[in-house]
């Protein structure tokens, strides 16, 4: 796919998931600035930082407002530490939500007349949390259940000029996993719960932005792309004690 000449903005993409989509634009011949509180640690290539703190809408908007021109704007910008409900306060939790969903709402709106102009697009990284119980993280799969359905609605008031869409990734290998599933041993055991036996890879998101982006989706707004490798195995077969010489037929 060919985004030569495309501007555009990622947030959050300094290492992880945000890191790989911003290189996978790169790719492409986009011209892609990532913004983020703090630069990245390791290059990126040809990729542009801006510091912006994504809470503040003040200056979400003049950071926007000083871009000469946007074409694909991927709110990234996200994440969250184990947290137990009853383990913090409410205002905690807030937070979560606030960089998960209110701070991707800010960048959208101080985007828009930008994409608006050039006819652009918006993709918002969802997650899998957004669509199932989320024990440990639960403001944040609250939050990202709002972003998809924040993404719905934009895309039917912005259309015919705007196309929003939503990326709904699950289990990603980047260089934080280690804290959400542990070592090694860790990853490969939650590895082998994922129909296509791996963890996605940056790039695999990376891809799927820039298809979301390309010409190849002008006619896909309001539309959830799950990248996931498969899903989640049903854990009532694992636990089932009927069919156990026959689980390949009924996975």
């Amino acid at each position: 796919m060919d985004l030569a000449g495309k501007a555009v903005v990622v947030t959050g993409g300094t290492r992880g998931v945000g890191a790989g989509i911003a290189r996978a634009f790169a790719r492409v011949g986009a011209h892609v600035v990532v913004c983020a509180r703090r630069p990245p640690e390791a290059p990126l290539g040809d990729v542009d930082f801006v510091s912006v703190d994504l809470r503040d809408p003040a200056a979400v908007h003049a950071f926007f407002d000083a871009l000469p021109r946007l074409d694909v704007l991927v709110n990234n910008a996200g994440g969250a530490p184990y947290r137990p409900l009853a383990e913090a306060d409410a205002a905690r939790h807030a937070r979560v939500i606030e960089l998960n969903l209110t701070a991707p709402l800010t960048a959208s709106v101080a985007a828009y007349e930008h994409l608006r102009r050039t006819k652009g697009c918006i993709v918002m990284i969802g997650s899998v949390s957004g669509t199932r119980p989320s024990p440990g993280s639960a403001a944040y799969g609250a939050a990202k259940a709002g972003l998809e359905n924040l993404a719905r609605s934009m895309a039917v008031e912005w259309a015919p000029d705007i196309r929003v869409n939503t990326l709904v990734v699950g289990m990603v290998r980047t260089e934080l996993a280690h804290l959400h599933y542990g070592g090694e041993d860790g990853m490969s055991a939650v590895a082998r719960t994922v129909p296509l036996g791996r963890l996605a890879q940056p790039s695999d998101i990376g891809e799927a932005a820039v298809f979301l982006a390309s010409d190849a989706a002008a006619y896909i707004s309001g539309a959830s792309l799950l990248v996931h490798g498969g899903g989640e195995r049903p854990a009532f077969l694992d636990a089932a004690t009927a069919n156990k010489d026959r689980q390949g037929e009924v996975r």
